[in-house]
């Protein structure tokens, strides 16, 4: 009789995989780094310097838009919106940032363009104490955001190894188990705080 080979399947282990994760993250902090740099430069960068009418505008719209859109959800409803929103936008903050790293950047201009000119309209209509409103809103949501712009970045850079189709490889593969086991679950943190605090306190 023929002897049966043994196929040795790795069992999966959550340990290993959130040690794996943890390293890849460790390895990809300049890249972090870079992102928070640019985000923070921009929320100042908001916060400070008036933008032209037609952009103000833009945006004053746009605040109204997202406002109209979600304010007659319940509790639940809202949640459900913001985690869908943070986690199709970091999503695509990592996936997108195969094309030179671009989009991430982008992304993190953006967002801490609107952070800043948030806060100084919650300061011109509130005084400087608003600010820490907007704090819960952060804690959970912003290292979700740094995280996957920085991967992102990370991401774009496979094209100048040697290994092009290993490194592109070994990158995605790295960033999508840190956006599962990391990202997500502070995402869902983060949209359970919004979502009450917006509720309770409008």
């Amino acid at each position: 009789m023929k002897k049966r080979k043994r196929v040795n399947k790795k069992k999966f282990n959550l340990l290993e995989e959130y040690k794996k994760s943890l390293n890849y993250l460790r390895e990809s902090k300049k890249f972090i780094y870079a992102i928070i740099g640019i985000f923070f430069f921009f929320v100042l960068f908001g916060y400070f310097i008036p933008p032209p009418e037609f952009i103000y505008t833009k945006l004053i719209d746009f605040i109204r838009e997202l406002f109209e859109t979600t304010k007659d959800l319940s509790m639940s409803e809202l949640i459900k919106f913001i985690i869908a929103n943070n986690t199709q936008s970091t999503f695509f903050g990592i996936i997108l940032g195969m094309f030179l790293g671009v989009f991430p950047i982008i992304n993190a201009i953006m967002n801490g363009y609107m952070l800043g000119f948030v806060s100084m309209l919650s300061v011109e209509n509130g005084g400087l104490l608003s600010l820490w409103r907007l704090l819960p809103h952060g804690i959970f949501e912003l290292p979700a955001i740094f995280i996957s712009l920085g991967l992102g970045l990370k991401f774009g850079t496979f094209i100048f190894q040697k290994e092009k189709l290993k490194s592109f490889a070994d990158y995605f593969l790295n960033s999508m188990r840190i956006f599962l086991l990391i990202v997500i679950p502070l995402l869902i943190i983060a949209g359970i705080i919004e979502g009450a605090l917006m509720v309770f306190f409008p």
